[in-house]
């Protein structure tokens, strides 16, 4: 065959190849993506046709609805307003999606069910999204805004069993409502004071102070190596990696066991007992309880911010040699958290040591009633035997029962729980916590940057209230 024949031959083999690569590409890979862009105004147009499906709250509260508009178009709606505003989000054809708005399109816009959409269009059928049925609770997470008040801080509280996600509140939140109104969503945008827009139930990141002590606890228990009674030198100004540690206050305990140092919340115990796991075994259990990786839930994945030790911006593994692992082991040092992280914790020793992946959506529904799709529990892995869990149980109920978290017990319901104070500067100023559970729900409540209060003080009756609500 001729040369030039076959080099152009070839030529066009590798354009064709080309152009399906990037026809492939486009409509298949990036499909979503371009879907999704408000500026695509021919997806826009063809989505503002469709009534999108109701989502409602387990309770059965509308949390969001459609609303005709002219042309046979249709808005949004959010009875609820600023309450579900960050699990819930918004969907706008200006702005775009988020939340569970976001995540959940394709089953609110009917797209999952395209054939049949297709079949119904032929015989003049509107084509209708599902409705999707959340896990969250209305009244609990009433009640966590009400605890928060004016304060900025989260709640987040989950079935310890199937790993619902009842409460995500945020606050400051936002109301959706009016949202796509671009002033409105540029001037929160650009409110940094308070960061309305900002989940901090799942992108707010902090020192968990003594909360940590769990993972510290839980790694020492089913490792082995202590038992509740092992016995540690609880003095003050104990060298850390070289340096002196102090506990709260300046405490000094001298030698007490582990049960005592959890009830305590003894700083020079757990960070001994961390350096004795060594950073190789005190990591492997951080990834366990699923720190330094990407949280998996029915919720857009750039709304999810990772937990775990940092170097500047990025989380690196806590075997690093930068990483001071008895003072991580506390909660201080380089480690930052979400609060939906430490509420994974605290379910994960309730439910025996298996951690479940979290999720917003119970089911998925269609218009005539019919359940298209159910959500069941999913096991994330195993952290710690029963018999460990079961042990740090018992520990943490003391430390309700007589320990720093007394404000979160309850009435004829045990609770097992751990304070948290994490020290942001030497003026007094806090980061209070508290994590804890009881046979059937686990909460984790920080608030942000309080002159002077404790966990114990300022998170502990949240997190009760909560529960309260919740157990009703």
């Amino acid at each position: 065959m001729n040369v030039p024949i076959v080099r152009l031959f070839g030529l066009i083999t590798l354009l064709f190849a080309l152009l399906v690569g990037a026809t492939s590409w486009w409509t298949v890979v990036k499909a979503e993506d371009l879907r999704d862009k408000p500026s695509n105004r021919r997806a826009v147009l063809a989505e503002e046709r469709i009534k999108r499906g109701v989502i409602r709250s387990a309770d059965g509260v509308v949390l969001a609805g459609s609303t005709r508009l002219p042309a046979e178009r249709y808005g949004r709606r959010y009875p609820e307003g600023e309450l579900f505003g960050h699990p819930i989000g918004y969907s706008f054809t200006r702005i775009g999606r988020s939340g569970l708005e976001r995540f959940r399109n394709d089953q609110l816009t009917g797209r999952e069910t395209e054939l049949v959409s297709v079949v119904d269009s032929l015989v003049g059928k509107d084509r209708v999204g599902h409705d999707v049925v959340t896990t969250l609770s209305a009244k609990a997470q009433k009640v966590a805004f009400s605890g928060l008040g004016d304060r900025r801080g989260a709640v987040v509280a989950l079935d310890v069993k199937t790993g619902g996600v009842l409460v995500m509140a945020s606050n400051p939140g936002y109301d959706p409502n009016g949202i796509d109104d671009r002033k409105t969503f540029e001037r929160l945008n650009r409110d940094d004071a308070n960061a309305p827009l900002l989940n901090r139930a799942t992108q707010g990141l902090y020192p968990p102070g003594s909360t940590m002590k769990v993972v510290t606890a839980a790694a020492a228990l089913d490792s082995g190596r202590f038992k509740p009674d092992s016995v540690v030198d609880g003095k003050n100004a104990k060298e850390i990696s070289g340096v002196p540690l102090n506990n709260f206050g300046g405490q000094d305990f001298g030698k007490i066991d582990l049960t005592t140092a959890l009830t305590k919340s003894v700083n020079t115990v757990w960070a001994e007992v961390a350096e004795k796991l060594g950073k190789e075994r005190y990591a492997e259990y951080m990834e366990r309880f699923g720190f330094g990786e990407e949280t998996e839930m029915d919720y857009p994945a750039d709304q999810i911010f990772q937990s775990g030790t940092r170097r500047g911006r990025r989380v690196v593994s806590a075997r690093s040699k930068t990483v001071d692992i008895g003072r991580v082991a506390i909660g201080q040092g380089t480690l930052l958290v979400t609060p939906l992280q430490m509420a994974m914790v605290v379910q994960t020793v309730a439910n025996g040591g298996m951690r479940l992946v979290p999720h917003i959506t119970s089911k998925v529904v269609d218009e005539d009633g019919r359940t298209v799709e159910e959500i069941e529990p999913e096991e994330a892995g195993r952290v710690m035997s029963e018999d460990a869990a079961a042990a740090l149980t018992v520990m943490m109920k003391n430390v309700v029962r007589e320990g720093t978290g007394t404000a979160a017990a309850l009435e004829g319901v045990e609770v097992a729980g751990k304070t948290g104070t994490a020290e942001l500067n030497n003026t007094d100023l806090n980061q209070p916590w508290f994590t804890g559970f009881t046979d059937r729900f686990a909460v984790a409540v920080t608030v942000e940057r309080v002159q002077g209060g404790t966990g114990g003080e300022v998170a502990a009756p949240i997190a009760k209230a909560v529960l309260e609500a919740l157990g009703e």
